[in-house]
């Protein structure tokens, strides 16, 4: 192959790389708090929970922003399907995504309850405190979760008047109250027949108190201040079935809370975005449809 051929040949592969997206646009990860997060128990990768940021291109951003929590039982974290995917697809229509790497049983020394909501809470008030950093508008921050981690995203928006932590900076004294949420085949209810026990004793321990129990059946929590909600489960889902969204969408209803639920016949749980889901792959379009129709995508130039 002579020099000139050669020549031709890495220049296509430049230009490629250059029209490439996801070479073009690498998320950045941070801690969440640089100084060691509340309750540390040590000093290993799962011991420091971190934020991933997505941004949109700045010619397509909304404003909007949302934090999100992938699954995993409060035991891991299904960051790829439920999270890094998630962000690419919010980038898509101008959404900013910051994924939560959250505290679990199975993270760095072991973690039960308060670590995800402390967690969870510290990064809204992250994305909030630094909305002009990252071109977002305070006021259109969400929160979206995926099985166990719908139940965090639950947790964050029926208890945000409640703050985990001693505050410590300024960032920790920023609203924690997230302006929507996106529960995605959420674990809801505990001790219940339908409960998904391995989260709530993940999260809570087999012999946790009542009250504590109690506290964090979040459709019992839902008040008139609960952000608007949308929900997506299916009908074959038996491992976190339907009744939880169920209870959460009934418990809005109460509270005249906006909402929008879609349970869908097919689809298995964890399927994320849905891709070869069949009828069940419709829910990200939807919820994209629900979030403008709820004015959470008005641009900020509108």
């Amino acid at each position: 192959m002579n020099e000139r051929i050669k020549a031709i040949l890495c220049l296509g592969v430049l230009a490629a790389l250059c029209l490439c997206p996801l070479a073009a646009a690498q998320p950045k990860v941070e801690l969440l708090w640089p100084d060691g997060a509340p309750g540390a128990k040590g000093q290993a990768e799962g011991d420091k929970p971190t934020l991933t940021i997505y941004l949109p291109p700045q010619d397509k951003a909304t404003g909007a922003a949302v934090v999100i929590c992938p699954g995993g039982g409060y035991g891991h974290l299904a960051m790829d399907h439920e999270g890094h995917q998630i962000g690419q697809w919010l980038n898509s229509f101008g959404v900013a995504g910051f994924i939560v790497a959250y505290r679990h049983s199975r993270s760095g020394a072991g973690y039960g309850h308060p670590a995800p909501i402390q967690d969870a809470q510290r990064a809204i008030q992250t994305v909030r405190s630094r909305a002009k950093e990252w071109g977002v508008d305070p006021n259109r921050i969400g929160i979206l979760g995926f099985s166990a981690g719908g139940h965090l995203a639950s947790t964050a928006a029926t208890h945000f008047s409640e703050s985990f932590v001693e505050p410590r900076d300024a960032i920790d004294r920023v609203s924690r109250r997230p302006d929507f949420a996106v529960l995605v085949y959420p674990v809801i209810a505990f001790n219940e027949p339908y409960t998904h026990y391995g989260s709530q004793h993940n999260l809570l321990g087999r012999d946790a108190d009542k009250a504590l129990v109690e506290k964090f059946s979040n459709e019992k929590q839902v008040t008139p201040q609960t952000p608007p909600t949308f929900l997506f489960s299916t009908w074959e889902d038996t491992a976190v079935p339907a009744e939880n969204s169920i209870a959460f969408y009934l418990a809005l209803r109460r509270a005249k809370v906006p909402a929008e639920m879609h349970i869908f016949l097919k689809g298995p749980h964890g399927i994320g975005l849905g891709a070869k889901s069949g009828a069940a792959s419709a829910w990200p379009e939807l919820c994209q449809k629900w979030m403008d129709a709820s004015g959470f995508l008005k641009s900020k130039t509108q």
